[in-house]
Parts: structure tokens; C-alpha cells; sequence
């Protein structure tokens, strides 16, 4: 089997597409460019069929890259025949071929090779072939200086005869079935453990058993995090007798032979000693992988909505990271998230300064011509919103409450020590507070996603696969949205498309040395970035107010002379037609397809010339708490609050109703009837209305379900 078919195999995607992405991709063109720009090429497969090729053509090289180790390895032990190494290469099940390495495989001295040590293999060998009349006389022919009794020989004999039970492929690969469909996992508390405080959010765990396949993603990953914690056991099992049977029927051939006896017991010790323990771990981290990449799956889905949630744009904000023994510290950032002004306002208790709080807020906001005021909902959040919407400002200030997530993970990063060196953490918290009013996106992208708490046991999952999926999302959805070339940050430039950590700091180097690019061309003076990053770069950079009006939208430089001479033929300027929607309208895509653009390309060039630039966020919406609403003893079982969605899960999603406890719509409370996927029914950062089922005061949990308008 060669590349291309492994792939289909996989997915549902035809040969030249995929062979055409993986030249491009081997041409070292990224993923977001192949979607955007070579849709013709492809067949129009999207980011995420892209990617999707990308990881399995990377899982068929590994694979190949074992199997010629392997294939080495049993050579130099000269046992590699013609039959096994066929057997090798025509598998691309890394499962089956490990299990055809298993003889070989070079490990820990076993009880095995200390029997063949001392010459048991041969009467191991008789013992399996079943035609021994007398076992008694011929095992006395096995005794030496090592092996002392009739016992210690057919011990020995079994130790052999176990491991060849362990390596037999059949058995393994159907024990392996039966513990994929039928295990049971199971959890029991360490008794010792039982009554300590922490381990009382997995009591659910203290005695627990369910059907493996039937464990959600959730639950399994609970339950690891119990064990890891110490605090339960876990066993994963299949009914050992059903076990041990299936192995006596394809290996004992005569039950009433003498020889069966001693076979039988080798085989329940194959069985406990060596394939239970490794069939049973192996089979818990297969279901472990399918856990992480559902939890992974959640995560990125969440992250994507979150950074792709709605900016209030280029507004001067007034950044508040509320507290109360220290203060509310009080930042203003201009339009583009500079830092004007940073002061502490100490408006609740003990000091309670109101009056103080209220004039310097309300002179911040004329001095600085604030359009909006960005309050953290951490600690002392409610407080400081009842406290900031009594202010009579001069002139209209629009009030929200931001998720203040990974603000302090950010404040003390390396990241916000470059950008405000002379600040203390306090400071730079609130700055990423009122930034990530204005553009969620490229605030967010300074924080290590794990960080901004909208994961489901994220820090429990794989985390290289963690790592390499988040990734992905965030490169996503900053070159879906593009950024502005003249005020992007070193971190949102490092996920343009072609760029890369490196690069945008060459940029910013430049930028702050030459001033303001004037155009997309001035990229290619950057030392250090060449054509090939020009090329998959350059569309995703915007130029406000630059030389070039299609500098400003996602038309690549490369389509610059085909839009030329769309303009041309229409007798009008370039500049005329961009935005020009009657114009371009009169434009016949067919007309203008060439073996270099395509009839995607070409469509996907008008759409974008109607709406250049065009951010695909929705702008930000102001939710209004329940103004009686201020900690979880106000919360009133029945009644319906307003809130907004800040996290979402397989099993449900939290609704933050301002207050500092978040409450849990289960999925049986999303809408009436089965519910298989959450985000089909809601999605982050979403303003909802929310009924009370329960509120739990001691632990702090309240129960809700969605109202549906």
C-alpha cells in the first residue's frame, strides 16, 4: 500500500485531491493558504479535510519508519523469513505488526529465557505438541545441576509454553476484541483515603462500574484523574473464565491427554501474568486516546468560538481588574491598546472612597474620550458594575463584563514583561482586560490556551496532541480573520500564515525602525523573509489606508492583475470597483478562468471584492445582569436570570448569570429530546435566559436549564 490509498481509506476524498495537497503541502505552502488559495487545485477541500491529510500522511510515514526498524531488527537476529517479513510489509495496523515483533522484541529477562537457559525448551516443545505417553519419565531426562525435581522442569516447561501463549497473534487479537467490546472498568476508593477532603469530588468513583465502551469521554478522564490523584483504584476486565476457556479450546487439543493439565495451567498463568495486564492497559489507552481527542475536540471547537467571538473594534476602553482590599486597578488604552493612563480606585470595602472612585473615573473617561468600560468578572466584578453604572458620565459609555481568563497568566508572562516593562502585574492584567474588549483575538493569542479556561480536562488529556490541535485552531482563526500589518502584536503575527515566531519579530523590528508599512510589497524588505513567505503570507496582512485599496481586503497579490484587468474591461478604475457590488455584478467569472485561476478562485475574488475585508465576527453585545442578582444566596430556585454561555462540554455548558459561581445546564436541560452534540444548541459566549433548577450554597453549584425563546 502506498500513501495515497491509506488516506482514502480514511477519508472520503478522492486521489487527485489528495495527491495535488500533498504536493502543495510538500512545497511547504501552509494549510490555511491551500484552503484560501488553491481551492481549484484541491478539489475545494476545506482547513480541517487539509489538516486531515496532513496527519495521516505524517501517521503513514511513522508507521513505514517502524516497520523498516522492526524488519532490521528481527534480521540481525537472523529470524526475519520470507512468510514474516510479507507479513510485515503488506500491514499498516501498528496493533498487528507490534504483535508480529512481539517473539523478537528485545526486553527484560523473563521466566522464559531462564527456563530455555536450562535446556526446557525441548520438553516444552513435547508439552505442546501433545503426543507425550509418559510426561512423568520423560520430564526425569530434564533434570540437571538448575533444574532439581520433575515440578521444576514442567514449572519451567509452563513459563515457555506462557509466553508462546502471550505471542500467539490469534489469541492476542481476539482477547484484544473482546476486551474492546466487552471490558468493564471499574473503581474502587483507597480505603485509607476515603474520608480526605480533597477526595471528595470523585466520590462518585468510591465504587464504580460501568461497560467500557459505554464510559463518556468526561467520565473516563475523572476517573484517571482520581487514580492519578491516589485517591481510587481502576481496574479494567473481561470475564476471566470466558477468557481462559476460549484459550483451552484453540490450544488443547485433547482435554483428557495428560499433557493438558500441565497446558492449562500455563495458559491461566499466560492469562493472568501477561495477557490480562497488557491487554487491559493497552485497550484503557485506547479509549484514554479516544477521550483526549473528544476533550481536545471540545476544547478547540470552544477556543474557536472564543477567539472568534465579537470585538467592539478600534474604541478607546477603559480596562477595570476589580477588587476589593486592594482596589479596582483602572487602566485607558487608545484605539489601538496603547496605554494611556493607569490608575487605583478603591470604591467597595474596607476603604469604600466612593466619592474619590467616582471622580477619578469620571475624569479618566472625559480626559481620555473612553467609548467603553471593560470590568474583569472575577473577584468583587458585580460590586464594581453596580459601582461604575451610577457614574454620570459627560457622555455615553457602554458597560460589559469580560471574562478576565488567562489575564493573569498574561500579566506575568514574558510576553507583557516586553510590552510594559515599567508596569507591575496588576497594570498589565488590566490592560489585557480592556484589550480583549476591543479585539478578543489578538489579546487572547499572548495566553497559552490552556490557560483560558474553556477546556474540559485539559490538563489531563495528551498533551502533545493538545498542543499541535490548539495550535491549529488559533492559526485558524487569526488567518480567517486577518490581520492589520501596521499594529499586529509579535503574537498575533506569529500565527499569520508563512510567518512563524522568527519572522514577526523581524517585522515588528522593522516596523518600529522604517514606520508604517505603506503597502504589502514593503513585507518583501523585511531581512530574512523571501518569496515563498511573501507568498503565503501576504493576503492574510491588511494595509488600512495604504497605497493599494486591495491591500486592505483578502485578494492575494498574485490575482492583483486579473482584478487590473476585471477593471479594465469594465472601463473603471481599480480603486472603482473595489466595494462596487453593481459593478461587479456584471462580471462573468467564466470569462476570465485560466490554467493559473480557477472558477473557485475567481468566485471567491468577486465575493471578496464586494466586501473587502469584511471582519466575519459579529460586533459585541452588552448583556445586562439581573441588578438583584449579587452572590449565590440571592439566587432564587425558579426564577429566570440572564447569563451568558463561558464554557461548554460533552456533558453540558456553564452559564455565568453574574455571580462568582458558574451554573451547569446539564445536556438533558439544553431542549426537550436527545441532545448528541452541545454546541448544535449553543455556543460561547451566547446571551441566554436560564431557569434555576437547584442551588447547592455549601458546594457552591447551581443546576439550571435553558429557557428557548
Amino acid at each position: 500500500m502506498n500513501i495515497i490509498p491509506y488516506i482514502q481509506e480514511r477519508l472520503s476524498v478522492n486521489e487527485k485531491s489528495i495527491q495535488s495537497t500533498l504536493q502543495l503541502l510538500s512545497e511547504d505552502c501552509t494549510i490555511p493558504f491551500i484552503a484560501r488559495y488553491r481551492k481549484d487545485t484541491t478539489g475545494n477541500l476545506d482547513e480541517v479535510q487539509i489538516e486531515h491529510i496532513q496527519k495521516y500522511a505524517a501517521q503513514f510515514e511513522a508507521i513505514v519508519k517502524r516497520k523498516v526498524a522492526i524488519l532490521s531488527s528481527i534480521e540481525e537476529q537472523g529470524q526475519l523469513s520470507e512468510s514474516l517479513k510479507l507479513k510485515i510489509e503488506k500491514s499498516f495496523d501498528l496493533t498487528e505488526i507490534e504483535d508480529f515483533y512481539l517473539p523478537f522484541k528485545k526486553k527484560r529477562k523473563t521466566k522464559a529465557d531462564t527456563a530455555r537457559e536450562n535446556g526446557l525448551e525441548p520438553l516444552a516443545k513435547m508439552i505442546m505438541s501433545q503426543n507425550v505417553n509418559d510426561l512423568e519419565f520423560t520430564t526425569e531426562k530434564y533434570l540437571n545441576s538448575k533444574v532439581f525435581s520433575s515440578e521444576d522442569a514442567l514449572q519451567g516447561a509452563r513459563d515457555i509454553i506462557a509466553e508462546w501463549v502471550n505471542e500467539n497473534l490469534f489469541v492476542r487479537k481476539t482477547l484484544r476484541r473482546k476486551f474492546q467490546r466487552n471490558a468493564t472498568i471499574a473503581t474502587k476508593v483507597v480505603k485509607t483515603k476515603k474520608e480526605d477532603e480533597a477526595a471528595q469530588k470523585f466520590e462518585q468513583y468510591f465504587d464504580w462500574s460501568e461497560p467500557l465502551f459505554k464510559a463518556p469521554s468526561h467520565r473516563l478522564l475523572a476517573m484517571l484523574r482520581a487514580v492519578n490523584e491516589g485517591f481510587v483504584k481502576l481496574d479494567v476486565a473481561i470475564d476471566k473464565d470466558e477468557a481462559i476457556q476460549f484459550i483451552e479450546e484453540n490450544i488443547i487439543k485433547n482435554k483428557k491427554h495428560e499433557t493438558a493439565a500441565e497446558i492449562a495451567k500455563a495458559i491461566a498463568d499466560a492469562y493472568k501474568r501477561l495477557l490480562e495486564p497488557s491487554l487491559s492497559n493497552e485497550v484503557l489507552q485506547e479509549y484514554k486516546l479516544k477521550a483526549d481527542l473528544q476533550s481536545i475536540g471540545v476544547f478547540s471547537e470552544n477556543l474557536t468560538q472564543l477567539l472568534l467571538s465579537a470585538p467592539l473594534g478600534e474604541k478607546r476602553v477603559m480596562g477595570i481588574d476589580p477588587g476589593f482590599k486592594t482596589g479596582c486597578k483602572v487602566v485607558c488604552v487608545d484605539e489601538n491598546g496603547n496605554l494611556l493612563y493607569n490608575e487605583t480606585i478603591f470604591p467597595h470595602a474596607p476603604q469604600k472612597d466612593i466619592a474619590m472612585a467616582t471622580k477619578k473615573v469620571r475624569s479618566m473617561a472625559n480626559s481620555y474620550k473612553i467609548d467603553a468600560i471593560a470590568i474583569g468578572n472575577g473577584t468583587a466584578s458585580r460590586e464594581t458594575e453596580f459601582f461604575i453604572k451610577k457614574v454620570a458620565f459627560d457622555n455615553p459609555v457602554q458597560v460589559f463584563v469580560v471574562s478576565e481568563a488567562g489575564a493573569s497568566v498574561y500579566s506575568a508572562s514574558k510576553i507583557a514583561r516586553e510590552e510594559f516593562a515599567n508596569y507591575d502585574v496588576t497594570v498589565r492584567g488590566a490592560v489585557s482586560i480592556g484589550r480583549r474588549l476591543q479585539d478578543p483575538l489578538a489579546e487572547l493569542v499572548k495566553i497559552d490556551p490552556k490557560s483560558i479556561g474553556v477546556g474540559q480536562y485539559q490538563h489531563d488529556v495528551d498533551q502533545t496532541l493538545l498542543k499541535e490541535a490548539l495550535d491549529q485552531t488559533v492559526i485558524r482563526c487569526v488567518n480567517k480573520v486577518g490581520i492589520n500589518l501596521n499594529t499586529a502584536s509579535k503574537s498575533l503575527l506569529s500565527y499569520v500564515s508563512g510567518i512563524g515566531e522568527k519572522m514577526a519579530e523581524n517585522i515588528v523590528k522593522y516596523r518600529a525602525e522604517n514606520g508604517a508599512f505603506e503597502n504589502r510589497k514593503d513585507l518583501k524588505k523585511v531581512p530574512r523573509l523571501g518569496e515563498k513567505a511573501y507568498q503565503q503570507a501576504a493576503a492574510f496582512v491588511r494595509i488600512v489606508d495604504g497605497d493599494f485599496s486591495l491591500d486592505n481586503s483578502a485578494v492575494h497579490p498574485e490575482a492583483y492583475v486579473l482584478v487590473e484587468k476585471m477593471a479594465k474591461d469594465l472601463k473603471v478604475a481599480t480603486s472603482d470597483l473595489v466595494g462596487n457590488a453593481v459593478l461587479i455584478d456584471k462580471i462573468k467569472a467564466v470569462e476570465y478562468v485560466s490554467e493559473k485561476f480557477g472558477l473557485h478562485y475567481l468566485n471567491d475574488v468577486l465575493n471578496e471584492l464586494k466586501k473587502p475585508g469584511l471582519d466575519p465576527r459579529k460586533n459585541a453585545k452588552v448583556l445586562e445582569f439581573d441588578k438583584d442578582l449579587r452572590s449565590i444566596n440571592d439566587v432564587v430556585i425558579g426564577k429566570v436570570y440572564p447569563g451568558i454561555i463561558n464554557n461548554i462540554t460533552n456533558f453540558g455548558c456553564f452559564v455565568d448569570i453574574g455571580i462568582k459561581e458558574g451554573g451547569l445546564v446539564h445536556i438533558s436541560q439544553l431542549k426537550e429530546g436527545f441532545v448528541s452534540d452541545v454546541n448544535e444548541v449553543v455556543k460561547l459566549h451566547q446571551h441566554v435566559e436560564v431557569k434555576v433548577l437547584e442551588v447547592d450554597t455549601a458546594k457552591k453549584r447551581l443546576q439550571l436549564t435553558l429557557i428557548i425563546n
